[in-house]
């Protein structure tokens, strides 16, 4: 008997692979519509250091969950996840298929399986936080966190201010840690059956595509798009602790060369992939589109399941 729930597509994989291409692809040629799954593209004024789909594309399909906040505000994997459920739901109405794009996987993670909301923020416990941050740096609230939570201590690095300070702020406001609520049942998604693609290129060619994808982001105006981020937020928020935005952060505050941040942001990136293909080779259910000597093939491949996908309803 065909399954009741709606169908979905999800392209997912490392920075550079070529997911927003092959989303946009599939989107087009079977009625889609795109939800970024990408923590960064939530923010305006972060274009072209995230690879964002241009006016363009948007007024050729439509884009969801991109510019939502201004780079100064918080977002969390919670607020993806309700805002993300809301226009899959949206697009459903339409008659229309959620594919979903992009590498963040702990985002794609509450979409699907559910995550936990926990408590509103406290604007005063995180103005004293950040104040604590500012005066002694994140390694001084790393520290106290570590010991009430030792768990999530040991899975968020030293330098990420935000998630410590919201790991922090749980326990404070709940008298639970952030271990603690994640381990409670949480609310999976239903009324959708998911095609979850992932790409995967050999290891070189993925590496020489991150490259490349690095140099047209300077060519075309990443440092500028920069410098204007600057004049507008401060140092510590979103903005400047993503790879690229903070290499270059440092190239107009003195601190290295262009040609140090432009190096610095491709080896940093090579890293993220790398991260990012190990959380997702965890996933039974994707389907790994790889093998394929170029994008053609890839293209035709994903383009079969798609097909076969979509007509198993």
């Amino acid at each position: 008997m065909a399954s009741t729930d709606y169908p979905a597509i999800a392209v997912l994989g490392p920075t550079g692979s070529g997911k927003s291409r092959l989303g946009m692809e599939l989107a087009l040629q079977f009625q889609g519509e795109i939800v970024s799954c990408d923590a960064l593209q939530v923010y305006r004024g972060m274009d072209i250091g995230t690879a964002k789909a241009s006016a363009q594309e948007r007024s050729v399909l439509a884009h969801h969950m991109l510019d939502l906040r201004e780079p100064g505000d918080d977002f969390s994997a919670g607020d993806y996840q309700r805002l993300a459920r809301e226009a899959l739901c949206t697009i459903r109405d339409r008659k229309r298929i959620p594919v979903v794009v992009g590498g963040t996987g702990l985002y794609f993670r509450a979409l699907t399986e559910g995550f936990f909301q926990g408590p509103g923020r406290s604007l005063w416990l995180r103005a004293r936080m950040r104040r604590i941050v500012e005066r002694g740096g994140p390694k001084r609230l790393h520290a106290a966190l570590r010991n009430v939570d030792p768990q999530a201590a040991a899975r968020i690095p030293p330098a990420d201010a935000s998630r410590i300070i919201r790991a922090y702020e749980v326990y404070l406001v709940t008298g639970k840690t952030m271990s603690w609520w994640q381990q409670q049942p949480t609310e999976v998604l239903r009324g959708f059956r998911w095609l979850k693609l992932g790409i995967a290129w050999p290891r070189e060619i993925l590496y020489q595509r991150i490259n490349r994808r690095v140099d047209e982001m300077f060519a075309g105006g990443f440092v500028e798009e920069v410098r204007r981020l600057q004049s507008g937020y401060p140092r510590h928020c979103h903005s400047f602790k993503a790879i690229g935005y903070r290499q270059i952060a440092d190239f107009l505050d003195g601190k290295c060369s262009l040609e140090s941040a432009v190096a610095d942001t491709r080896l940093q990136s090579r890293h993220y992939a790398k991260r990012q293909l190990t959380w997702f080779r965890t996933k039974e259910d994707l389907v790994w589109l790889e093998g394929a000597p170029d994008w053609e093939m890839l293209k035709k491949r994903s383009e079969q399941l798609a097909a076969g996908f979509l007509d198993a309803q």
